[in-house]
């Protein structure tokens, strides 16, 4: 079980110094197949620090290109994640019956039982090939697909190829910032994200393992399996946890590095949901007052920049 914790260090320091740290765990929590929990953050908080000095590090790319990277990765992420019960249930044929995710009727397939409007794919995989796309540093792949996002949300409900369900469905991010596919504010900033990466070298984006396909296999399976669907208290608070785990990392790498490219994903994803609530403000759900809503969304902002200037003027200093 330790040795997940070195998963949060990048590769080479896992190498040179991966069985050391080991024997120190051991040595200091004998019979201990997990540390406490105050160590096990350190570790953490210590591999996202070695991580981002290794990406800093990494100067075949500038900056802002791996932070528009990372943002079509997010926004990628947003898109699929309301339709993670809808893509498992497709590719193993089954019909969720009575669980379908806030839509109006059941058996979506032509594989499907009893009367129905068929449809043949769901629209989740266009964000899932956007975002396997986009992992692989194949942004030529990932911009039809983001541009095909936007022709589903544009054509509903005119178009039968993803049917309506994959579009009428609601999908509430986070906070409750409601964001179907026929919100093209999403679909139009992945496409405007992977358009600049498909006009720069392909050799010049980062390519990653498709070992990180392993949260969304295990995302779509639990979904599928528990039918946890986007609208649902456990769906709600498991992506609130998942946000606000991302928003910390995202600090703690631009606290270690003085480095701006976090700030751009973050940056995003705060323009995409406020311009939701914006545009739909009776739509959200009442959790939270609507000022409060705003404020989380864009209090990240000018934290991560102060922090980014100040661990500049601490490097300058020294």
């Amino acid at each position: 079980m330790k040795r997940l914790l070195l998963a949060a260090y990048p590769e080479p320091y896992r190498s040179r110094q991966g069985e050391e740290v080991l024997a120190c765990l051991a040595e200091a929590y004998p019979g201990r197949s997990w540390p406490p929990p105050r160590e096990v953050a350190a570790l953490v908080r210590a591999g996202v620090q070695a991580r981002a000095r290794a990406t800093v590090d990494d100067s075949t790319r500038p900056w802002w290109l791996d932070g528009i990277h990372l943002a079509a990765l997010v926004l990628a992420a947003l898109a699929l994640l309301p339709y993670l019960q809808d893509v498992w249930h497709w590719a193993l044929h089954i019909d969720p019956g009575q669980h379908a995710i806030a839509f109006r009727f059941s058996g979506w397939y032509p594989w499907a039982e009893g009367p129905t409007r068929i449809r043949l794919l769901p629209y989740g995989l266009l964000p899932l090939g956007c975002l396997i796309a986009l992992l692989r540093g194949r942004a030529w792949i990932a911009l039809p697909t983001a541009a095909a996002m936007i022709w589903a949300g544009a054509t509903y409900p005119g178009r039968t190829l993803f049917g309506d369900e994959g579009k009428a469905g609601l999908g509430y991010y986070g906070l409750g910032a409601p964001i179907t596919a026929r919100d093209l504010a999403l679909s139009g900033a992945l496409c405007a994200a992977c358009a600049v990466l498909a006009l720069c070298r392909p050799s010049r984006l980062r390519r990653r393992s498709y070992r990180w396909l392993a949260p969304v296999v295990l995302a779509m399976f639990v979904a599928g399996s528990l039918h946890i669907i986007s609208v649902s208290p456990a769906f709600q608070r498991g992506l609130f946890v998942l946000e606000v785990a991302a928003l910390i990392a995202a600090w703690v790498a631009t606290a270690a590095t003085g480095d701006h490219r976090w700030l751009i994903p973050v940056a995003a994803v705060a323009i995409v949901r406020t311009q939701a609530i914006v545009v739909r403000p009776d739509a959200f759900m009442q959790s939270f007052p609507d000022l409060v809503v705003l404020i989380l969304l864009i209090a990240p902002l000018p934290a991560l920049a102060i922090t980014a200037q100040c661990r500049q003027g601490q490097a300058l200093a020294e």
